[in-house]
């Protein structure tokens, strides 16, 4: 459906493309991966033709469609509602319907015997089955289950869609991609600005997708639970693998072992061949010979390892010793004028414990890094630091803080003077800058190179609590792993939001969740926690419904009604669970019934009427007649839509709850 062909980009001396050729097959979900730098979001790109090549080097097929969601915010025209804006993802079947009216107006003013009226009617009758064969029909209903998927609450419908921030901008972006179901998707860091419950309605909702997918992102998890093929660019090649992210770095090893051996033989080759041409350059009998043995080296195709192969190892240096308990919360509670955060948030954490903190956007889990980093003050609660205990704090506003006036390499040695040189770029290595990067001028940075520094002068800093605020968003999965290996051998305390399941799940062994404003503990990783509430709600749904089911073998008579009473109560609660939910879907099917009823009625009346030869004298006539049809068809089509959906809820909820 999509191929790119001998594509070569070279910037001075380093190729960012060497004659790479793929191809996207129907329905394959692609994993793109590779270091910062390696040329993953320009492919993507140059696939969604953003960036111009020379004719030949992207072939698309003649009906593709294609979504692209970049990096960056697009622009949203202003006065529009956010419900509004992402209607306009259904922009070419409304044109249809727009057309369609005016093919209906037209055929009311020319006469039957004319000549452009057979093909007005052709035209109308393709429009029509074009429009049954769209999804306008259940366009509103699909519009409020993505935007509400990607964390937008009913209430958000009517603000203007400009006056979001930029990360739910972005949620904006994808929400209108999705709707628009291209048949190959081109997805750019699609989860940077998601929560875990976002993320995951998302990755259920790429599943099902039927069309093709490419997307990049760092979130390992991700692309295992989606991916089924990956690509990988390193020194300006591309490599294509079958499977997802840990399939491909099982087949990259045993690829990189027989490629690193062949590295290997060919570098002492190399050696060999050089030590001769050294040893007889200047004898006059030897000439030949090593002219000869120079050329053989000139023609060989040298061999270079991936960039992935400079593994780059760091520790932090262990943390200063601290009382057994690192951090007492009591009774926490923060709201900003009317907006309620949390109240009443308690727990402890104690020397090497590490706490993942998740929750919906929104729910206040940077709100509570801020306050125990003391960036924000808490309304009521307490506070306790252990005995010798030190903070160091990474959140996105310390990217801004950064002195511009120093280079990288300078701004991490004011920060640890026990750290060597050796250390200090090493760990600057994990962090993407290698070499002559770390002579680079802060001020130059890049936004998200900022924001690794930031994260490096955090991580040198002496402390025994590292408190961090979504620490991977500008790291690719090797700078995580490093990182997250770092973490997990850390021996002080750490406090982390995350919403990378798979980088924060290996070291942390407690999660705090955050929900409705309340604190909840759970003793596990983050695969603990995602189990542990889904077994909880399924257990709750089966406790309700074994209940009355249950009765007492020989209890006391007291006890007897005790229980009788709580089995009414249990029924009583079911009835009124079921009413409840069942409630807005009762209400479309009482308010679609008689409309379906009335409209086929009226159907049948316009039916006979246009049955009337006589009618087509009347051209004003038929014209109404047609129109009032036309739309009644569709009106009657939308109400069956909703109804039978309306049907099919109801049906669900008592299947659910009668289990």
């Amino acid at each position: 459906m999509l191929s790119i062909n001998q594509l070569s980009i070279q910037f001075g001396q380093k190729h960012l493309f060497k004659n790479v050729s793929v191809r996207v097959h129907p329905g394959e979900k692609i994993g793109l991966v590779g270091v910062n730098g390696s040329g993953k979001s320009t492919l993507l790109k140059i696939m969604a033709q953003v960036r111009q090549m020379d004719d030949g080097v992207l072939t698309r097929s003649k009906n593709i469609s294609i979504g692209y969601l970049p990096q960056e915010i697009a622009a949203f025209a202003p006065g529009r509602t956010l419900f509004e804006e992402a209607k306009t993802a259904f922009a070419e079947a409304l044109s249809l319907q727009k057309e369609l009216d005016q093919v209906n107006q037209a055929l009311g003013q020319v006469p039957p015997e004319d000549a452009g009226f057979a093909d007005l009617l052709y035209r109308q009758g393709d429009l029509q089955h074009r429009l049954d064969q769209s999804d306008i029909f259940t366009m509103e209903s699909q519009i409020e289950r993505v935007l509400i998927g990607l964390g937008f609450s009913p209430s958000d419908f009517s603000k203007d869609s400009i006056s979001f921030s930029g990360g739910w901008l972005m949620r904006l972006m994808l929400a209108k991609i999705l709707l628009a179901k291209p048949s190959l998707l081109l997805l750019d860091e699609p989860t940077n600005h998601l929560d875990i419950e976002s993320l995951t309605w998302l990755e259920d909702f790429l599943k099902n997708h039927r069309g093709a997918m490419v997307m990049i992102s760092h979130d390992r998890a991700f692309l295992d639970n989606l991916t089924t093929v990956t690509w990988e660019i390193s020194l300006g090649e591309l490599t294509v693998y079958k499977g997802n992210y840990s399939k491909y770095q099982v087949d990259k090893a045993n690829r990189m072992i027989i490629k690193r051996a062949a590295y290997e033989n060919q570098q002492a080759m190399i050696e060999q061949t050089m030590k001769f041409v050294d040893r007889f350059r200047s004898k006059a009998t030897k000439a030949t010979q090593v002219q000869s043995r120079l050329k053989q080296l000139d023609k060989i195709e040298l061999i270079e390892l991936d960039e992935t192969e400079n593994t780059i190892a760091f520790r932090f240096p262990p943390s200063p010793p601290s009382g057994r308990t690192v951090l007492e919360i009591e009774g926490l509670s923060k709201q900003f004028g009317e907006q309620f955060v949390f109240s009443e948030l308690s727990f402890t954490l104690q020397r090497g414990e590490k706490l993942a903190v998740l929750g919906v956007n929104g729910a206040g889990k940077s709100t509570l890094v801020k306050i125990l980093a003391g960036l924000v003050t808490p309304d009521s609660g307490i506070i306790r630091l252990g005995h010798n205990v030190t903070i160091s704090y990474f959140g996105q506003h310390q990217a801004q803080e950064l002195d511009p006036r120093y280079t990288v390499l300078e701004t991490l040695s004011q920060v640890n003077n026990e750290l060597s040189v050796t250390q200090t770029r090493s760990l600057l290595g994990a962090f993407l800058f290698r070499g002559d990067d770390v002579d680079k001028k802060v001020g130059v940075l890049s936004g998200g190179e900022k924001s690794r520094v930031a994260l490096a002068k955090m991580i040198a800093t002496p402390a025994n609590l590292l408190i961090l605020d979504e620490p991977t968003n500008h790291l690719d999965i090797q700078s995580q792993e490093v990182l997250q290996e770092a973490m997990r051998q850390y021996d002080g305390s750490i406090i982390v939001v995350s919403h990378n399941r798979y980088f924060a799940n290996s070291f942390v062994g407690k999660v705090l969740e955050i929900k409705g404003g309340q604190g909840t503990i759970f003793d596990g990783n983050i695969d603990y926690y995602l189990h542990k509430t889904h077994a909880e709600a399924v257990s709750l749904s089966q406790k309700t419904a074994d209940a009355p089911k249950s009765g007492p073998s020989s209890p006391a008579p007291d006890k007897t009604a005790k229980k009788g009473k709580e089995s009414r109560k249990l029924q009583a609660d079911l009835r009124q669970q079921k009413n409840r939910e069942i409630a807005p879907f009762k209400k479309i099917v009482d308010r679609c019934e008689p409309e379906i009823e009335q409209l086929e009625g009226r159907k049948t009346l316009l039916e006979q009427a246009m049955a009337d030869p006589a009618l087509y004298q009347d051209q004003e006539r038929f014209a109404e007649l047609n129109n009032e049809y036309a739309a009644l068809s569709r009106k009657l089509k939308r109400s069956y839509v909703e109804w039978e959906q309306a049907l099919a809820g109801i049906e669900e909820i008592e299947a659910r709850i009668e289990e």
